[in-house]
């Protein structure tokens, strides 16, 4: 493996470390896929996981890519994205926290993460989380100064089965600190759904463990929603489309609801 201490982490074939889905727009919901990735850079040869691991739930939030794409085009919404695994540095992490670039991750050892040096930490910070965490920045600026309201709402999945306990949630809606009238309406919109089972704040709770939303959303009291699916309902393009279709509506009429009431 070559050092990244020594070298770019991200050679000129290397992909971008953020893509921008629909930059024109205009909807007031902003997309966010901080896991929406799996690649790994030339640099560090398939990290020393095979392909198989590289697809499991480990290295990318499975669906959340074709998701906020298929959401993109039902909002005319803006979707940024990264392109790297969160094997490589979890763009949802404090770059300076220890799962940042996490040795072991569900029981599997990484093998590229276990002696990694400050300068290795740093090399990817630069390439990828810097730039992705800056691009939301740079757009959320853009806005304010246009005077758009912005709601962010960031993707996310989480495996069926966690340590051996199921997870029955089919969706769950993420919140904390900061405005949080439009991710709780739209909690309390989705269990309207008799179909659906609706977690609040799991399978996971937003906390100091959470970067994204926290970083662009709280301090601003910037609206905001972290949107949980489970990965077994995003196993194909029809079950893709209908989440989309789902969740366009309900983020619809929350907005809708609160500028009717501005709130």
């Amino acid at each position: 493996m070559k050092s990244q201490s020594s070298q770019m982490l991200l050679a000129a074939d290397d992909p971008p470390p953020v893509q921008v889905i629909n930059p024109q727009g205009r909807s007031p919901f902003l997309l966010l896929g901080d896991h929406a990735g799996n690649l790994v850079p030339g640099a560090l040869q398939r990290f020393g996981l095979g392909a198989e691991d590289m697809r499991r739930h480990i290295a990318w939030d499975l669906g959340t890519a074709d998701l906020g794409e298929a959401l993109s085009a039902a909002l005319d919404a803006m979707f940024i994205r990264q392109t790297y695994s969160r094997l490589v540095i979890d763009c949802n992490r404090d770059p300076d926290a220890a799962d940042a670039m996490p040795a072991i991750s569900d029981g599997t050892v990484i093998p590229a993460n276990g002696s990694l040096s400050d300068a290795d930490r740093l090399a990817r910070v630069a390439a990828i989380h810097a730039p992705y965490q800056s691009a939301i920045g740079a757009e959320l600026a853009r806005r304010d100064v246009l005077g758009r309201a912005t709601t962010l709402v960031s993707l996310h999945s989480f495996t069926p089965v966690m340590n051996g306990v199921s997870r029955p949630w089919h969706i769950g809606v993420l919140y904390s600190e900061g405005d949080t009238r439009f991710s709780t309406k739209l909690l309390d919109l989705l269990r309207e759904e008799d179909d659906l089972c609706v977690g609040d704040n799991q399978p996971y709770a937003m906390d100091a463990t959470d970067f994204t939303v926290p970083r662009h959303a709280f301090s601003s009291k910037r609206r905001y929603a972290e949107i949980e699916i489970r990965q077994d309902l995003l196993s194909t393009h029809m079950d893709i489309r209908a989440w989309a279709t789902t969740i366009a509506n309900h983020l619809t009429q929350v907005d809708a609801d609160l500028v009717e009431n501005q709130v």
